[in-house]
Formats: structure tokens, C-alpha cells, sequence
């Protein structure tokens, strides 16, 4: 199953803490999601725009004489009247799984349909919880993510972190841009959310110039506000103020107030927004679903015809490979948040892409962040209310994009999605203690930007635009471990920016220069044949050569290639030369006991099929989408390997790629594919010759999954999903030869290993083992069994299972220099997803004992498999009718569900051929020349001369902007002189009045010795603390101020 894109949308911080205009609201917001598949309604693709007529006809001619009734649906929006690129069909009841199949058959059998694909709807829920100075709860998914984090707090005084500006847009000095004529006018900009009411008092008469509703509600009114502060954030002129105050709003009603929206809602909108000519486009929404064809490609078309789409990052923070669509696009800006102590936000999504997994590795993303915790926004009722997550950090960049714009608009068509996108990075400031897959280029600096676009000239950029491993903390993964001989090799995807042109492409082959030590690198490159629509990737695979086997140090080089123009350009400029310089770190070789090889080639997550969560538990997140790497969920596992001395390579291709005695473990970790026969083959002749295996396994039980099919409750319609937890049957087919099975039960609990305590969460249990091998047998609880009884209240079922074990691998008496098997049933507690209690000391002992063949201490009390007495348990059968064989790169379409035993391989697709890249054409640096050697620095731009750089029609020169931010500093620093000029006055006023007191004071004395008057009230006494006589009429806080010998002003 595929689910549809959900909201980013943010959850309130303490509102009731900053003035705005006199008034402010104190609630406080969280939002939950689901999505759906809507059964019997499906998108079909054109691949070109047609009027209602023809597209009548193009179904009619395709589904003449089904045997069951359709209709194209009626689209209720201003783009009706308007030709389309798709319809929204309807399927009738009676029409059964095979006749659907045969409608789809029939139009994708026309040249004229692109495609046909589900229709998908989101529903969105909003709560209100707690008062205003309460702690805030993250953002949640619970459709299908809900992360255990601790408690952030909001961004009020006394919260321990500066508090929030009272403008937004003054902490971002766009201020500065005003105070030059800049504000947005021309530029027209839309916001995709809950709408807008008609008349709202924060935006200018004028400004916003039309409203549509693009839902099945009548109205254009927001009925929730999350859309009229994402407005107010882009364009407000008051109170709470908006960046660009005079640009043209277009709002775009695609949420319903019940919270809904289809996917087709916003292919027509997307449309509607082209024929409107719209600059820029906020997205404050997301989800993982990047197969989302329709969406994806329609995005593409978006920036194709130059629109700037802007769209958060995700909420789902601080886990890493946790980026959404569509920011996690190459052509969008992709935007994190970040608190105002200029840290990454805890609720940020972190990079990296994974799109890319298992082959490569993941993008650079986000692109940039800026301000999230704690924002300031227009409410409903023309007030202002603090909001918090990356849906508030998109309107921050879209707003000052289209500030940007505005300023660069006579510049035509030399502005356009790249070109923004690179003064955008190339402008940002890096945060100092963040990595490039949290921060991406930095925090946004508008005033920079400017600059940067005033004086801009088309051309190619490269993010990141170098590679140094030495660069750490910005560069890790990359810089959290030398490369070395043997090592496989490390990819760093780059993304490249076209400003020249829509289309571009890489003229002839990229050339690498050897710098320093460059001789002892391998590097190959691979690229997109076309960069479109502004961009592309570039693959570097970089390797050590045998020269460089015991070499303990830097090398350096750089890959030099042209990127040109494909068709007509912006400008004048055709091509660009870009320099990508590398360096590495290279240490010795390892010895292979430290190294080991994390299978990658093996794990499947969301999208594409229905990969359900590891842990059973977390009720409201039924998808395993984080991409089950060392770099994303396992980040934290990596990083306690790394201290405790292991190597971890990632292993993207089938383990028949790959020379075993080289390592010293492979890491089986939550695997969903199956294994091609010729895998199974190898890896037991590698265990024979002393490879050792660490398996980390999850649930797997066909009538568990039957039971966690994903329900809509809206559409009555059910998903089965593709696998389990883990892929257990396909995991005993590769442990069979060594004796060893998992079980089909799934347990829950925990249990002691000396003074250690181990979270099971929904794991499986070991059912055969070698006679010798070590088990651990725990009592836990039968998930499987509460799982599966009907609703009220559920026994509790214990049962004691092995779960965890150690064994050597090969026949009895062990034969020297085989390897070792290590098993744990459960992967959650070294998974930081829904990790309950870590577990990586057990991860590394049981690495102590395949690596070093010792066993661990808390094991002395084991026993073996054979004393154990462990009662038969059933092994896991393969789930019938499981689509998995869609999904999987090792099976064929059409293969069967279970093992045909007498031809196995008619299940399986042919063993794909290992791949050997092609190395780059190289020269040494001397023959390059040193004028070509490029710099390790963050992004820069080519800018034209000043003499050369377009001014707009009011003429403002870059001396205007000078003097404009020397005015601002020139104000913000006269309240301080002012503020000291009062202080040395109040100082002389006060001095005098001490010495007049003083002189008063000895002439009543002098008076006094004359006569013995009472003390009355208000007679004056001494007070040794201010050192002179003070009235008695104090208040409470005087007289404590007195009694703690502070002076009273």
C-alpha cells in the first residue's frame, strides 16, 4: 500500500508569553493524521492537457463495453472550465479486483494515458491540550509515525533558551529590505492550506487577490487557522508581521474544516496555479510517499514553468531519514527549523534522502533552516499566536523569498527556481554545531541573498559544493571514519543546480585531478543524463588503492566537469565549469576482525509496498519508512560501534558482490527481502571459512498480520502487509544450513542479563538452534496470543522462549577458523525509532563473540539448545497472497507465494551482475595547473561585475542597501545611547539629592538636641543600606529590598 501525503502541521508553543498588539492567545495545538486509500477511485494520467470533451472521449473509447459502470468525477473548482492533464474515475461496486484490473489494462493500452494510479486521502485531526506555560509535546504522525521524545520547552523566559523576537522580521532584517523599497509588490505568491477569511485585518486591502476552494465544502473561510497564520507569516502588515506585506496572495483552500484533502485536490490547484502565473508556492505540508507519482510529477511541472515551491522538511525529529515530500525534492526548497539559539530544532526531520537506498546514498537535505520554535503568526480573530515546527519555518522562507523576488523581479527570467535556490545556499550561515543532514547549507541570511541575486549570473552550482572527511561535525557520516584499502566504496551523492536553463546535461566525462596523496584514490562518477527540471545528481564513489594500504593520512583531488545548457537559456551564458574538490582521510588497513558489513541490499521499507512497523505497540504508526540504515534509524547503534572500535561497511548490492574474508561479521538488521539461492550458497561457504553472522530479527506471524492490516474506517477497505517485522521464512532459508530457525510466535517483555535490563519488543523467539549453542530462555508475554482475541478486555498469556543465542557454526567438534552465529529475536532496542531501552552493550558482546569468539559473562549460565529441553515451535509460513514479489528486486512478479521444491528459482528473478565502475579519466594537479586548484568552502556564487549588475527601475544601488543596514545599526543603537544618557543623569540627580538629604539631615539634628518631639508617621529614619534617611511609608517589596542591603531607586 501506498498512503498520500499528510500535513506537516505544527503543534502550538507557549502563546502567552509575548505582546502583540495588545492581545494573544494562550491554547495550545496538536495535530494526528491518517491516510487512506479511497477504494475505487482512481487518477488516470494524460500526457497532455485536453478539455472535458476529449478526455470524455479518450475514457469512453478505452472502457467501451466493461463489463461494470464507471464515471469520470466532477471537479467542482476554478479549474473546470480549464483543460486537464487527468480525471478522477469511479469505479462501481460491481466491479470486482479482475474487472478493475482490466480497466486499467484497457487505458494504459492508449498512448494517450501516462498512467493510473490510487486516489489517496489525508484526514487531519486537531486537539487542544494544556495551558499556555506548559511544557510542549512533539508533533506527531499517528497514522504513521509517533516518536517517544522527551518533552521540549516552549520558547518563553525562564525556559533556558533566548526568547522569541517580537518580529520575525526584524531577527531576519527584513526590515532592511523595506526601508529600500522592497516588500514583495509583483510577486505573487499562494499558500496550500486551510484557507483564509475574507477581510482579515492583519493583510492590506488589496493584497489578497483571490481566494478558491479547491475542497467538497462551500466555503473559502478558515475554519482551523493554521492557514490563516502560514498567510499571515508570508504577508501580514501588522501586529504579528509578514515579510512581504504588498505581494499578491493567491489562498489556495485545500483542507476541508473536518480536516481532509484528496490528492486530486491538489493536482487541480497545482494547475490552476500555473495558469495563474504564481511565483511561489508554500507547501507546509509533506509524507514519505516520494512514488507518489502524481504528486512528484506534477511538482516537477511546478518548478519546470518557474514556480518556486518552498515546503517543510518534516516534524519527525530528531530521528535521522525522516525527510518528506515534496522538500525532499531536488527542485524544491526543502526548509528545517531551528529555536532561536540557532539550534537545530528537536522536531526538525533529519536527512539523509532515501530515495536512494539500498543501492547509493542518501542527498544533502534540507536544503536550509531558519526560525520554527516559538513563531509568531496572525490568528483567526486578528490576533497573534506562537506556533512551532517546520510548517512554520516553510512560510518564513517563502515569505522571504518572495520579499527577494520582488526586490530582482526586472531581472526576468535570469530569477527562476535554481537561481533562488543558489543564493539561498550559497548565502546561508552554517550553524556551528550541526551536521550537513540537520542544518543542510546553514540559516537562512536574507540580507545575503539579496546581494547574491542582485548581482547574480546564470550558471551551475553543486550542493554540497566540496567533500572534505575531515570537516566534522558538518560532514559526518562522512567524517566519522577513515577509508582504507579493500573498504567498499563511499558515496556521496551531489545535486546540481542549473541556473542557465530548465534542461542541462554534462558535457562529455567528468576528469579528476589528483591533488596531495589524490594518486591513492580509486574514483569513479556517475550523473543524470538530463538535469531537469534546474537540477540533477552526481554519484562519487571514492575508494583507496592497493598503493595507498598502509598510508596514515590526507588525500586530496578535485572533479572538474561542464555543465550546459540543453535548448534555450535564460541568459547568455551556456555552460559552466564546476570543481568539486574531495578529501579524504585514509588510515591502514583494519585487521578483519574489526571490520564488519552491514547488509543494506536485504532491507525494504515504505513506500513502495506495505512494510509494517517493528514494534507492535506504537498502535499509531503502522509503516516502517526510516530506511533501516546505520546513517539514519540504526544512527545511534553506528556511533556506538564506532566508539568500541568496529569499521561498518554498508553493503548495497547481493552478498555474492562482496569478498567475505575481508570481515569479520556481517550484520543481518531487520531484513525484509528474500535471498537469491546463489547468496544462500556463498554465505555458507564464507562462515565456513570464518566469516561470523550477527542477526538482529523482528515478529513474523501470517495471522498477526493479518490482524495489523491498515483499515480505513472511513472506505471499509483493508491492506494486508507485504512481510512482517522482519522477513523470517526468507531468514531461515539463509540460517537452515547452519541448524538455526526462528519461530513464528511474537513476544513482548523484558528480561535480565546481569545487572542489565533488555526491552523485547514484539520479537520473535528462536525455534532450533545447534545441540552446543547458548540460549537464553525468558518468560515474556505472547504478543500474538492478546493481538489476536477479540475487543474488551485481553489475557495475558507468558510463555517462557529462547530469544537469544550463541553458537559455532559448523558440525561438532568445531572446526577451526569457521565462523560464529549470533542471534537476538527483536532489532527495536538498537533501533531509535520506538526504542524503549537501548541495547547496544548486548549488540557489541555479541559482536565480542563473533569477532573474538569469546563469550560474553553474562552467558556463563546459558544453556546449551540440546539441555534446554525447548519444546517444537511451529516456523513461520509465508503469507498467502503477500504482494511482496511487486516490491522485491530478488522475486519474480509472478512468483509463487511458498518454495516450489522441485524448481525453486522459478520464484526468483536472475542474480543481478556485481558492478564494476568505470574509473574517471585523471590527470596529476602540475599538469592542471594551480590556477585551477579549487577552495574547501562553503557554496559561492560567480556574480557579474558591479559595473555590469542590472539596477531596478528606481535605481537602488548596492550603496542604498549599505546605507540602509548602517541606518538600522545606527538605530538599534540609539536606544542604548539614549538609554545611558538617562542612567548619567539619573546618577547626578541622585548624587545632588544625596547631598541635599545630607544637609537637611544635620540641620534637624542640630534642631533635635534643641527639643524631644514623639516620632510621628512619616518622620524620617536612617537607613544603613542606602546610607542616607528614608520615609517609613514602605511597601513590602521596599522593606525586603532594605532587609537584603539593596538600594532603592
Amino acid at each position: 500500500m501506498r498512503l498520500t501525503l499528510c500535513s506537516l502541521l505544527c503543534v502550538a508553543m507557549a502563546t502567552g508569553i509575548y505582546a502583540c498588539g495588545g492581545n494573544q492567545t494562550d491554547s495550545e495545538l496538536r495535530y494526528e493524521f491518517s491516510t487512506e486509500t479511497v477504494p475505487r477511485e482512481y487518477i488516470v494520467r494524460y500526457a497532455g492537457y485536453h478539455g472535458n470533451e476529449a478526455r470524455a472521449c479518450l475514457l469512453s473509447g478505452a472502457l467501451a463495453g466493461l463489463p461494470c459502470a464507471w464515471r469520470a468525477v466532477r471537479r467542482d473548482n476554478p479549474a473546470a472550465q480549464h483543460p486537464s492533464d487527468f480525471d478522477l474515475l469511479r469505479l462501481a461496486f460491481n466491479c470486482t479486483p479482475a474487472l478493475t484490473a482490466e480497466a486499467t489494462r484497457r487505458l494504459l493500452a492508449s498512448d494517450a494515458v501516462r498512467s493510473v494510479t490510487p486516489q489517496r486521502r489525508v484526514t487531519r485531526t486537531l486537539h487542544g491540550f494544556g495551558p499556555a506555560d506548559e511544557d510542549v509535546e512533539l508533533p506527531r504522525w499517528h497514522s504513521r509515525r509517533s516518536f517517544s521524545h522527551a518533552p521540549i520547552v516552549s520558547g518563553g523566559l525562564g525556559a533556558g533558551v533566548r526568547p522569541a523576537p517580537t518580529q520575525i522580521t526584524s531577527a531576519l532584517q527584513a526590515d532592511v529590505l523595506w526601508s529600500v523599497g522592497f516588500s514583495g509588490r509583483g510577486v505573487r505568491v499562494s499558500v496550500f492550506d486551510t484557507g483564509l477569511a475574507a477581510g482579515h485585518g492583519h493583510f492590506k486591502r488589496g493584497r489578497v487577490k483571490e481566494r478558491s476552494n479547491w475542497t467538497n465544502e462551500k466555503t473559502l473561510d478558515d475554519g482551523l487557522g493554521h492557514g490563516t497564520f502560514v498567510a499571515g507569516v508570508i504577508a501580514s502588515y501588522r501586529d504579528c508581521l509578514g515579510f512581504a506585506p504588498d505581494a499578491d496572495l493567491y489562498i489556495f483552500r485545500v483542507f476541508t474544516n473536518a480536516q481532509v484533502s484528496y490528492t486530486s485536490w491538489f493536482l487541480d490547484a497545482f494547475n490552476y496555479a500555473m495558469l495563474r502565473r504564481i511565483h511561489v508556492i508554500n507547501l507546509s505540508i509533506g509524507g514519505p510517499d516520494f512514488l507518489d507519482r502524481p504528486f512528484v510529477d506534477k511538482v516537477w511541472e511546478l518548478t519546470s514553468n518557474g514556480v518556486v515551491l518552498v515546503s517543510a522538511i518534516g516534524n519527525d525529529g530528531p530521528l535521522y531519514g525522516t525527510l518528506n515530500n515534496p522538500a525532499d525534492q531536488m527542485d524544491v526548497v526543502g526548509v528545517g527549523g531551528i529555536d532561536f539559539d540557532d539550534r537545530v530544532a528537536r522536531f526538525s526531520s533529519r536527512g539523509m534522502t532515501t530515495w536512494e537506498l539500498p543501492d547509493g546514498y542518501g542527498r544533502l537535505k534540507p536544503d536550509i533552516v531558519t526560525y520554527g520554535a516559538g513563531m509568531r503568526g496572525s490568528g483567526l480573530r486578528e490576533t497573534c499566536r506562537a506556533l512551532s515546527g517546520t510548517s512554520v519555518a516553510s512560510p518564513v522562507v517563502a515569505g522571504a523569498v518572495a520579499l527577494l523576488y520582488s526586490a530582482v523581479l526586472h531581472r526576468g527570467p535570469v530569477i527562476n527556481p535554481a537561481s533562488i535556490k543558489q543564493a539561498l545556499l550559497a548565502s546561508a550561515r552554517r550553524l556551528p554545531d550541526a551536521n550537513m543532514f540537520e542544518q543542510g547549507h546553514g540559516k537562512l541570511d536574507l540580507l545575503r541573498a539579496y546581494q547574491l541575486l542582485r548581482a547574480y549570473k546564470p550558471q551551475a552550482s553543486l550542493s554540497p559544493s566540496y567533500i572534505d572527511f575531515t570537516d566534522c561535525p558538518y560532514m559526518w557520516p562522512y567524517c566519522s571514519q577513515p577509508m582504507y584499502f579493500t573498504g567498499l566504496p563511499v558515496v556521496v551523492n551531489v545535486t546540481i543546480l542549473n541556473g542557465m536553463s530548465v534542461a542541462g546535461r554534462i558535457r562529455g566525462e567528468p576528469l579528476w585531478i589528483d591533488g596531495q596523496n589524490g594518486r591513492l584514490l580509486t574514483v569513479s562518477a556517475t550523473h543524470s543524463e538530463l538535469l531537469w527540471p534546474w537540477s540533477g545528481w552526481l554519484a562519487l564513489q571514492l575508494g583507496v588503492a592497493e598503493a595507498g594500504a598502509d598510508f596514515d593520512g590526507v588525500a586530496e583531488g578535485w572533479l572538474n566537469f561542464t555543465v550546459e545548457t540543453v535548448g534555450a537559456g535564460v541568459g547568455e551564458e551556456t555552460s559552466t565549469e564546476l570543481s568539486l574538490p574531495v578529501r579524504v582521510r585514509i588510515a591502514p588497513r583494519p585487521p578483519r576482525s574489526r571490520r564488519l558489513l552491514w547488509d543494506q541490499f536485504h532491507s525494504l521499507r515504505y513506500p513502495s509496498g506495505y512494510f509494517p512497523r517493528d514494534n507492535l505497540r506504537v498502535k499509531l504508526d503502522p509503516l516502517d519508512w526510516h530506511g533501516d540504515h546505520p546513517h539514519t534509524n540504526f544512527r545511534d547503534l553506528y556511533g556506538r560501534l564506532r566508539s568500541a572500535g568496529y569499521f561498518v561497511e554498508v553493503a548495497g548490492r547481493p552478498l555474492t558482490c562482496y569478498n567475505a574474508s575481508n570481515y569479520g561479521a556481517l550484520l543481518l538488521v531487520d531484513t525484509e527481502e528474500e535471498f537469491f539461492p546463489e547468496e544462500v550458497a556463498k554465505l555458507g561457504r564464507d562462515v565456513a571459512a570464518g566469516l561470523s553472522v550477527l542477526v538482529l530479527a523482528d515478529w513474523y506471524n501470517t495471522s498477526v498480520m493479518r490482524r495489523v492490516r491498515f483499515f480505513d474506517e472511513n472506505t471499509r477497505q483493508w491492506w494486508v502487509p507485504d512481510t512482517g517485522g522482519a522477513n523470517v521464512p526468507a531468514l531461515n532459508d539463509l540460517l537452515g544450513q547452519f541448524g538455526v530457525a526462528l519461530g513464528d510466535r511474537v513476544l513482548d517483555g523484558e528480561f535480565r542479563l546481569g545487572d542489565r535490563l533488555v526491552a523485547f519488543s514484539s520479537g520473535c523467539d528462536i525455534a532450533k538452534f545447534p545441540d552446543d549453542g547458548r540460549v537464553l530462555t525468558a518468560a515474556l508475554a505472547d504478543e500474538g496470543h492478546q493481538l489476536m482475541q477479540a475487543g474488551g478486555a485481553k489475557s495475558r498469556l507468558e510463555v517462557r522462549a529462547p530469544v537469544l543465542g550463541f553458537a559455532h557454526a559448523g558440525s561438532q567438534p568445531v572446526r577451526p577458523g569457521t565462523g560464529r552465529i549470533a542471534v537476538l529475536g527483536d532489532s527495536n532496542c538498537a533501533d531509535s525509532a520506538h526504542q524503549l531501552a537501548d541495547c547496544y552493550w548486548l549488540v557489541a558482546a555479541m559482536l565480542h563473540f563473533a569477532t573474538a569468539a569469546r563469550l560474553p559473562a553474562f552467558a556463563d549460565g546459558f544453556q546449551t539448545w540440546k539441555s534446554a529441553g525447548v519444546p517444537p515451535s511451529p516456523l513461520p509460513m509465508r503469507m498467502e497472497g503477500s504482494r511482496l514479489r511487486l516490491h522485491s528486486r530478488v522475486l519474480l512478479p509472478s512468483a509463487p507465494d511458498q518454495i516450489d521444491a522441485a524448481s525453486p528459482r522459478r520464484r526468483h528473478r536472475p542474480l543481478p551482475a556485481c558492478p564494476t565502475p568505470s574509473p574517471c579519466r585523471r590527470v596529476a594537479a602540475e599538469a592542471a595547473g594551480d590556477s585551477k586548484r579549487p577552495a574547501f568552502r562553503a557554496a559561492s556564487l560567480a556574480l557579474l561585475p558591479e559595473d555590469r549588475v542590472p539596477l531596478p527601475p528606481d535605481r537602488l544601488s548596492a550603496e542604498s542597501l549599505e546605507s540602509a543596514i548602517r541606518n538600522r545599526q545606527q538605530t538599534a543603537a540609539a536606544p542604548i545611547d539614549r538609554a545611558f544618557r538617562l542612567f548619567a543623569l539619573s546618577c547626578t540627580l541622585l548624587a545632588a539629592a544625596g547631598l541635599l538629604a545630607f544637609a537637611a539631615s544635620r540641620c534637624r539634628r542640630r534642631l533635635s538636641r534643641r527639643a524631644r518631639p514623639g516620632l510621628a508617621p512619616g518622620a524620617l529614619v536612617r537607613s544603613a543600606s542606602a546610607g542616607i534617611d528614608q520615609p517609613l511609608l514602605f511597601s513590602g517589596a521596599a522593606r525586603a529590598g532594605l532587609q537584603k542591603g539593596s538600594g532603592i531607586f
